[in-house]
């Protein structure tokens, strides 16, 4: 018996140590220039039969019986790694895989079946489209959490040596973060993440979307931006049903649009469940490399025909600019719930500026819960806006304290993965970094034209300078608050001084936000400057700094200059979702620097007293409707972000009168003035811009009141101009203008070989003008007090002007060339009958 007990207990002693040396390693399998996770990748002991296998997500959990030293992991198309492990019972890893440079041999599958068995598939979703699609629903509202990770990947050797990417790289290393520490590791610079509460209806279609926790690390946007706002906003709202998905403003063919075997190949490749849902498993290629489409699987339900989940990756030769990878996945709500809503939403962006340079990395997580559908909510006005920030003052914009747990750790509807939890740690505290910090002021300053000084923005830096044959070197130094001054008044002024005309120039300009809701705002403005009369009836012109500055640029005598102190006053309100009504009461005291004179009085003899110096006094009534936009606010600003279905119709109506306070004045005067914007997406042909515009003014009016159509005598492309049209070549009081703008897109230029490798796009325009001068507004003064001759007023005839072009885009990625044809008029004195026109333009 004692020697049993003894043996009993040598066994025991055995057994012990072993049984204390079994661990726990757990971890992640990414790419280690992409930082992507490879799905289904394998973990194992080396020499040993050990192993698991990593999910979708390429997360893994092994549980070892022994103590080895090391583990590896491999997975198709990367070469193996191995990592080195300690004697801690439970540990976390981070695989980073390399590319294996070894490709398979191509394998090729021929099926004997008369027919593709996907395509009897594919025309039962077809069918079933109507039942399945999310527009089936009346309304749907739902609990939305989104991720925003910004890294950069693929660093090269000089960038690497910067201080601020050096700076990032040992804070790294200090807080072990592995996932950044690595020379060739995707380097983090910023992440979000923002929960919200999201309300749409789709008869008619309309969104809402209330912000309610936002949290930001690294160099993130200052508070209150409108590039803060945008975090939240649900803008991957993917739906693969519709024929085309716009994505980043491109128009992708879907794997499920009707005709879409015109563009894909489909393979059925197995029946699996995704959740309870028995599936079809399809793969899609496209046919042509160079088409805008999409390359992956999707699975469909194979009770329902409803799809389930895809996963697809943009073709690698797709006609995109900058764009150097595109990935979506999606996985949808079972159909036994209804028709299909996102419940997970992926999207993967790289935008690499040109080859051997840095690419960004933009990673965008959203995983939806808590659906409701089909309940509309009729309170008044609840749809009118699309974005809301529900609770600013508990929006969390710096990391937690150290052990003390924050929003998102306690509410986060999924588990971050190894990678992303150390980029959160080491983005915490990147942001006060100084040398971060001061890469975050120079890309404000490139994307919104404004340098940050303190809580002043200075700016437009675009109009800083600028040179003309009137003003001669124009110089020009601006201003505007922020919402550390003040989240309900905005105030932006400037001072310009020419060293040719040697006046000197100011503005200033103050609004104050009286009600967010509705954004009622209430402006008042006074400016002293010298301006164009070829500019000043231009009711739409876009508020572009862009714009705003090449206008100063060139020949600005030939736009008849003009000296104009403006008295302004205005208030502007949302009446319900999409219809802003503008009130403006202004007073401009209008000095001609240009031979000009107008009959003073009703009397047009030859006796009849002439004006030089004019005054007009105006009621301006704007009504502007958008169906379907999307409206971003930040602290004291709004913007429109996004495409629209709908056109954007605005109309403005002018009462006026001119030399109010002096006797004899004559009547007062009216003005129309609509305007019709839209892109349409006219599927593989392109997409087509179109501009509409009517003008009328039933009234006599001296010159500088009526229509000048805006030319361009430049060499540069203006998409809101005639471009073969002289400076003041015609003058209207009633006209129609129509301008189009298709880009084809690669159509016909990807079919050709030599031409395909540099991504040119075919682009058309066509430009139409009809209109005229009534016969009270053809009498104009041909002749001063004096007897000096004064320009004449020409016009339109019965005759429309045309002018139509071609040209090349996306030349070298920035540069389009057009050649524009000048069909009617000419024989019009100066006129250009064919011209060369050059513009630089981004685009993806």
């Amino acid at each position: 018996m004692k020697f049993l007990a003894l043996l009993v207990l040598l066994l025991n002693l055995r057994v012990l140590p072993t049984a204390a040396q079994r661990l726990v390693v757990s971890g992640q399998v990414v790419e280690a220039s992409t930082g992507e996770p490879v799905p289904f990748a394998s973990v194992f002991v080396p020499r040993t039969t050990t192993g698991a296998t990593a999910d979708a997500e390429g997360r893994f959990k092994l549980a070892v019986a022994a103590a080895p030293d090391s583990i590896a992991a491999s997975a198709l198309g990367f070469a193996t790694q191995r990592l080195k492990l300690s004697s801690a019972a439970e540990q976390t890893v981070l695989f980073r895989l390399k590319t294996d440079s070894r490709v398979l041999a191509e394998v090729v599958v021929h099926a004997r079946q008369p027919e593709n068995p996907a395509f009897r598939i594919l025309r039962e979703v077809q069918k079933h489209k109507p039942q399945n699609a999310r527009t089936a629903l009346q309304a749907a509202e739902y609990d939305s959490y989104n991720r925003i990770e910004t890294s950069l990947i693929e660093l090269p050797q000089r960038l690497a040596k910067r201080k601020v990417i050096q700076d990032i790289r040992q804070l790294a290393v200090r807080q072990g973060a592995t996932a950044a520490a690595d020379p060739d590791a995707p380097l983090p610079i910023f992440a979000s993440e923002v929960s919200s509460r999201v309300y749409q209806t789709y008869s008619p279609l309309r969104r809402r979307e209330d912000l309610l926790h936002r949290q930001m690390r690294g160099a993130a946007p200052r508070e209150g931006s409108v590039a803060s706002e945008l975090l939240g906003a649900n803008f991957q709202n993917f739906d693969f049903y519709p024929n085309w998905q716009n994505i980043l403003g491109k128009d992708f063919i879907s794997p499920l649009a009707e005709g879409s075997r015109l563009t894909y190949d489909y393979e059925l490749q197995d029946s699996v469940f995704v959740g309870p849902d028995w599936c079809y498993r399809i793969a899609v290629t496209p046919k042509r490399a160079h088409d805008l489409a999409f390359k992956g699987t999707v699975w469909i339900t194979a009770e329902s025909y409803a799809l389930r989940r895809a996963d697809l990756v943009a073709s690698p030769e797709a006609n995109l600019n900058f764009v150097s990878d595109l990935r979506i996945f999606q996985e949808l709500t079972s159909p036994t719930d209804g028709p299909g809503l996102p419940v997970r939403t992926k999207l993967v962006v790289s935008v690499r500026p040109a080859r051997k340079q840095v690419a960004t990395q933009l990673r965008f997580t959203t995983v939806n819960s808590h659906f409701v559908r089909n309940r509309v909510h009729a309170e008044p006005d609840f749809y009118d806006q699309s974005i809301v920030a529900a609770s600013l003052e508990s929006t969390e914009t710096d990391a937690n304290p150290a052990g003390v747990p924050g929003y998102f750790d306690q509410h986060r509807p999924d588990t971050l993965s190894l990678a992303e939890q150390q980029t959160f740690a080491v983005l915490d505290s990147a942001r006060q970094l100084p040398s971060v910090r001061n890469v975050l002021d120079w890309v404000e300053l490139l994307v919104n034209g404004y340098k940050r000084v303190g809580r002043w923005e200075l700016g437009p830096i675009l109009n800083t300078y600028a040179h003309n044959d009137y003003e001669g070197s124009r110089i020009r130094v601006g201003f505007r608050t922020t919402s550390d001054i003040s989240r309900d008044w905005v105030t932006q002024g400037y001072l310009a001084y020419g060293t040719l005309d040697e006046r000197l120039k100011y503005g200033l300009k103050t609004s104050f936000i009286a009600e967010r809701r509705h954004w009622s705002v209430l402006s008042a403005e006074y400016r002293h400057d010298v301006e164009q009369v070829a500019l000043l009836d231009n009711d739409f012109l876009p508020d572009n700094n862009l714009f705003l500055a090449a206008a100063r640029w060139g020949r600005f005598a030939q736009g008849r200059p003009i000296l104009r102190n403006l008295y302004a006053v205005s208030g502007q309100r949302d009446l319900f979702r999409g219809f802003t009504q503008t009130l403006t009461l202004r007073h401009q005291d209008i000095k001609p620097l240009h031979d000009f004179a107008y009959y003073a009085t009703d009397d047009h003899g030859p006796a009849a007293p002439l004006g030089h110096h004019l005054t007009l006094s105006e009621l301006v009534l704007e009504s502007r409707y958008a169906r379907d936009e999307n409206l971003v606010q930040s602290d004291n600003r709004r913007r429109s972000i996004g495409l629209k279905r709908w056109p954007i119709v605005t109309f403005r109506y002018t009462l006026g009168f001119r030399n109010i306070f002096t006797p004899r004045t004559p009547p007062a005067y009216q003005k129309f003035n609509l305007l019709l914007t839209h892109s349409v997406s006219a599927g593989q042909l392109g997409r087509l811009n179109y501009r509409l515009e009517g003008s009328y003014i039933p009234d006599a009016v001296p010159y500088l009141v009526l229509k000048t159509p805006l030319g361009n005598q430049t060499p540069f492309y203006n998409a809101n101009a005639f471009n073969l049209m002289n400076y003041f070549e015609f003058v209207t009081d009633r006209s129609v203008s129509l301008r189009l703008d298709h880009h084809f897109q690669g159509l016909l230029l990807n079919s050709l070989p030599g031409i395909r490798a540099l991504n040119w796009r075919l682009v058309g325009t066509a430009n139409v003008l009809y209109g005229g001068l009534s016969a009270n507004n053809r009498v104009q003064p041909r002749y001063d007090q004096e007897g000096h001759a004064l320009p004449g007023v020409p016009t339109l005839d019965r005759q429309p002007y045309l002018e139509a072009g071609y040209g090349i885009e996306n030349i070298c990625k920035f540069v389009r060339v057009d050649f524009m044809h000048r069909l009617t008029y000419r024989h019009h004195p100066n006129a250009d009958n064919f011209g060369i026109k050059v513009g630089a333009q981004f685009r993806l």
